[in-house]
């Protein structure tokens, strides 16, 4: 019997230790308000398709200010306001996460997860079962044992990858209390042997990015905090010898390398230097423009909807990502059936602003 369990025991860990050592996939894309229902069940039979074992949402799922283009057609003109805001959050769920099937989906908290009436409060009370996901809830567990708190901010390891997924979803964001827990969880990464990169989720993408017209150079306290934690990311990427990616949505559109900028490449500043980075609001929003400056290369697109498919190497060493586009063709007939050929058309042609986002002051500085 000793000898049947020790040969168990073994077999437990070489599978374990094949596991650890096996490239994955997840998939990841924010920004589903508008058409989302349309173009996130696309995004998500693909993923599966693909192989991805999660799929990570960066915010922004309805557009409450006003009604969602595919409610509004599944639902008809007498959809009321009172209605509309009752069912939204509802409507993502049924709609845009439920395609996934088992498959773990984690969630960013948007900015317009936060307008008026909804708050923070909603938010955690409506996707407390994201929030505290199996994962979720036993990482927080094991950096504090006492630990019961929600948050629209979290993180977990799987397969040598640290997945921390941040909260700047409104203008006073990140407060001090966001800022202490993140770089606890960096330093812990730090000198974690099981943890090979960091990869960082969020809404609005880090201060003076390509994209800094529509990021967190929207307000004063965003902009230094969002600075704060780039230069966290810089040391601890220069002190860890590990790698880093940080992902964002907010603008409607697929950008790679957004802080290979001018304010981040200044040599002449001690406290710079580029981090990995790419914008993919491309889950169903109404489109925009590509920053002026940035119109062409293999992962700069616009009037486009579709995901980044992550490949993370052997042991989470290093993240790869190419972009999976969703076409017309490729949404589900069911879907087609609910809200009508006319709405689907009506997504892929149109749902499109032309204009560009002013820079704040902020963006200008060297």
């Amino acid at each position: 019997m000793k000898t049947l369990l020790a040969l168990l025991a073994s077999a437990a860990l070489a599978a374990t230790a094949r596991a650890a050592e096996a490239s994955w996939r997840f998939a990841v894309s924010g920004d589903s308000r508008n058409c989302g229902d349309v173009v996130m069940p696309a995004i998500a039979r693909d993923a599966r398709a693909q192989g991805a074992r999660l799929y990570l949402h960066l915010g922004d799922f309805r557009k409450t200010y006003d009604f969602d283009e595919d409610m509004r057609a599944e639902r008809g003109a007498k959809l009321t306001v009172g209605e509309y805001l009752r069912d939204e959050w509802d409507d993502f769920i049924r709609n845009q996460v439920e395609p996934f099937g088992d498959l773990p989906v984690y969630l960013a908290i948007g900015n317009h997860e936060t307008i008026a009436p909804k708050t923070r409060a909603d938010y955690l009370a409506q996707f407390a079962d994201w929030l505290d996901a199996p994962a979720v809830r036993a990482q927080r567990l094991a950096d504090d044992p006492h630990d019961r708190r929600l948050r629209t901010y979290f993180h977990w390891r799987q397969d040598g990858v640290d997945f921390i997924m941040l909260d700047n979803a409104t203008l006073d964001q990140f407060d001090d209390e966001q800022l202490r827990w993140l770089e606890k969880v960096l330093e812990a990464a730090k000198r974690a042997s099981d943890v090979k990169g960091i990869l960082l989720g969020m809404h609005r993408a880090l201060p003076n990015s390509f994209s800094c017209g529509h990021s967190m150079n929207e307000s004063a306290a965003e902009t230094e905090s969002g600075r704060r934690v780039y230069r966290d990311l810089l040391q601890w990427r220069a002190e860890s010898g590990k790698t880093v990616s940080v992902l964002a949505s907010h603008s409607h559109f697929l950008l790679e390398d957004i802080y290979d900028t001018p304010y981040w490449n200044n040599k002449a500043a001690k406290d710079r230097g580029v981090l990995p980075g790419w914008i993919v609001g491309t889950a169903g929003a109404m489109r925009y423009s590509l920053p002026a400056s940035r119109t062409q290369g293999a992962l700069a697109k616009e009037k486009t909807y579709g995901y980044l498919l992550a490949t993370v190497g052997k042991g989470g060493s290093a993240i790869s990502y190419v972009f999976r586009e969703v076409k017309e063709a490729d949404v589900p007939k069911d879907v087609v059936a609910r809200f009508g050929p006319e709405l689907v058309r009506s997504c892929f042609e149109g749902n499109f602003e032309a204009s560009r986002k002013p820079l704040p002051a902020s963006c200008l500085d060297e």
